[in-house]
């Protein structure tokens, strides 16, 4: 048995607190319990009673004889400590707490920390407080205070969160999203999110998992988890909020600037494949998108349209948010060119609606000849669902037709979800289309989709095999060079003529820095392209007036593209890896990358891609391409550094890393020592 089954697929309930009392918890728990279809045994808890829904009632939970596998405790924080310990005195297996846990316990103390204590000594794993319980739609077993809808089917989707409200709203949905398993997780005193992923990852019948999170309590086994469904195929949904970053008074290195309070989120996400979503609609276009049963297929989107305008709306959110509309090929585009009418053009997406001459025909058709392009891997109906007088044979259902046609994703894209039909809805749905409603949210839904189908291509990783060092005393630039960071010979001078003797010797031109300040831009103490002695002798002169008389002289580095490469050591997950935009803009822009170690030449390259300064790394307005694998050499030889280093740094700024056509080299690195 997992340790959560006697929770989660109960047998035998006691509800302590059970009532007859109009929209009292106690109501409303015993009948999601009985309404729910619960075939094992119930027994209400209630000294104020003889019988409640039929069922005896007993005073207390040790009347009834035998352990139960759950207790319910739909009582209010004054008797909670109370029944708490009734409840392990009686052997309950599990309970579930719906109150908030807020109070003083009778020492006098914190009463969520008692309870805590009460049920952690016991070994009693607790759904909530401070929750609205959960219900296992398979096992048709519903522990919930609060009214939910009487009819849910069963399904693949299972939903985890720290929202009760969004607990209930996801029950409530309209669009018949399918459940095994949904849970208000509350305060988790001793089972959190982590363990019922864990949980819902063994149920064969879980085909997507949908996270709305706050903070992460147990963060080894939350890794746990998320590798174990990147390794089954299991898609991870994930809503993160919490997301913007602390202001930060003081900070050493920009890397603790750029990534904030949510970097090592992001890059546990990636890491593991987690599809990332910003709002609640993008997660029920997301979820409803990735339950269907058609797996992703390499390509972009191939779209048709009943409208123009809305085709250019569709044109530039895709561009907008990164989806990939891909050129067709001869065979398709001669495909369409044979269907549509005159002055209809046949490129991707396609605006398919002339005369209306046979028109569900036409969009069939063409939703076919979209599919069997090479390039397109998704294919979506973008119409609007309005009210038809016979939704059966409303031209939205030719993607039911296509999807015959096709083994390729089929989905309807709709532009105003207010004004979706829900009998067409249903219609499509109940044939395995899935209703994507509303622009953004759907095209960032279709994203996700083809994003999965990509990282399935994905080579496993190669990563090389090191011995961490020893770091004690190791100057920084000797730390990078350590692990094959490429930077240029670089001697500290202490006088003028040391300074003059170390450029003769390096060979001019020469960059001279004050070592007197962490930030050398904002304190005006770097000197660069200094080209013979009398441009060394001014540069330290004015440094050591202003800054002290100790500087670095280095050699210069060719110009290139400046990108930032940082390692910031989070105390949940450890280090996380940060490339961003470099020299002056890397807090100015918010473009970053956020990734944990370790990570191959390929993953970085792939990271690296996703910077909106990677545009410059591609040649611009004539300057040469900078050499991108060599970047990314360079980033995951950085990460093998920031997994040693992760218990002797709090933080490592390298920046910038100059990228030119044929090399990177760092040329600047600060560090924070734990």
């Amino acid at each position: 048995m997992h340790s959560l089954d006697h929770m989660l697929r109960a047998r035998s309930i006691a509800v302590v607190g059970a009532s007859e009392r109009a929209g009292s918890v106690g109501q409303q728990t015993m009948r999601q319990i009985l309404r729910g279809g619960f075939d094992g045994s119930v027994h209400p808890i209630n000294p104020s009673y003889e019988e409640l829904a039929g069922l005896a009632c007993k005073s207390s939970i040790g009347e009834i004889g035998h352990p139960v596998d759950l207790a319910v405790l739909a009582v209010g924080n004054a008797r909670l400590e109370t029944e708490v310990e009734k409840a392990i005195e009686a052997g309950a297996r599990s309970l579930a707490i719906f109150a908030s846990c807020h109070g003083t316990a009778a020492d006098g103390g914190s009463l969520r920390e008692r309870l805590t204590g009460l049920v952690n000594e016991a070994g009693v794993p607790v759904c909530g407080g401070n929750g609205m319980g959960f219900l296992n739609v398979e096992d048709r077993l519903r522990v919930c205070g609060f009214y939910q809808p009487g009819e849910l089917t069963p399904g693949g989707i299972s939903f985890l969160t720290h929202s009760g409200s969004l607990f209930s709203a996801m029950l409530h949905n309209r669009r018949h999203l399918r459940f095994n398993l949904a849970v208000s997780t509350g305060l988790e005193m001793n089972t959190g999110m982590s363990d019922y992923l864990a949980w819902v990852l063994d149920l064969a019948s879980t085909r997507v998992v949908a996270l709305f999170m706050e903070t992460i309590r147990d963060p080894g086994g939350f890794i746990s988890s998320l590798e174990r469904a990147r390794d089954q195929g299991t898609p991870v949904v994930a809503l993160k909020v919490g997301a913007s970053g602390r202001a930060q008074a003081a900070i050493a290195t920009h890397s603790e600037a750029i990534a904030g309070d949510d970097a090592s989120y992001e890059a546990l996400f990636d890491a593991y494949g987690v599809h990332r979503v910003w709002t609640m609609d993008e997660m029920m276009d997301t979820v409803e998108l990735l339950a269907s049963k058609r797996p992703p297929q390499p390509g972009g989107l191939g779209a048709v349209h009943d409208s123009g305008g809305e085709r250019a709306l569709l044109i530039d959110t895709a561009e907008r948010i990164g989806l990939p509309l891909p050129d067709l090929g001869d065979a398709a585009v001669s495909r369409l060119s044979n269907l549509l009418d005159p002055g209809l053009e046949p490129a991707n997406p396609v605006d398919a609606w002339g005369t209306g001459r046979d028109a569900e025909n036409v969009f069939v058709r063409c939703l076919e000849a979209l599919a069997s392009d090479p390039a397109i891997g998704v294919v979506a109906l973008s119409v609007d669902l309005t009210e038809e007088e016979d939704p059966a044979n409303a031209y939205g259902t030719a993607a039911l037709q296509a999807a015959e046609l096709t083994d390729k994703p089929i989905t309807v894209l709709t532009h105003v979800s207010s004004t979706i039909d829900p009998a067409q809805a249903r219609i499509l749905r109940a044939g395995g289309v899935p209703v994507l409603e509303g622009t953004e949210t759907g095209l960032r839904a279709i994203k996700h989709l083809i994003d999965r189908g990509d990282r399935l291509k994905w080579p496993e990783p190669e990563m090389r095999l090191t011995t961490p060092s020893d770091l004690a005393g190791i100057e920084p630039v000797d730390l990078l060079t350590r692990y094959g960071i490429a930077y240029p010979r670089t001697v500290v001078a202490h006088t003028r003529n040391e300074a003059l003797a170390v450029s003769a010797d390096i060979g001019y031109p020469v960059v001279m820095k004050t070592t007197a300040a962490e930030h050398k831009t904002e304190a005006d103490g770097i000197r660069l392209g200094l080209r013979g002695p009398d441009e060394v002798a001014a540069a330290y002169l004015d440094l050591d007036s202003r800054l002290g008389p100790t500087v670095t002289v280095s050699g210069q580095v060719p110009a290139g593209v400046e990108i930032g490469v940082g390692m910031v050591n989070d105390d949940q997950f450890g280090p996380v890896l940060l490339v961003s935009a470099g020299g002056a803009l890397i807090e100015l822009f918010t473009d970053r990358v956020a990734l944990r170690p370790p990570v191959d030449r390929y993953r970085a390259k792939r990271a690296i891609e996703r910077l909106v300064v990677s545009a410059l790394l591609q040649g611009h307005r004539g300057a040469p391409p900078g050499d991108i694998d060599a970047l990314a050499d360079l980033v995951a030889r950085f990460s093998e550094l920031a997994i040693d280093a992760s218990g002797h740094i709090a933080s490592i700024d390298v920046n910038p890393v100059i990228v030119g056509p044929e090399s990177a080299t760092a040329v600047d690195v600060l560090i924070k020592w734990l």
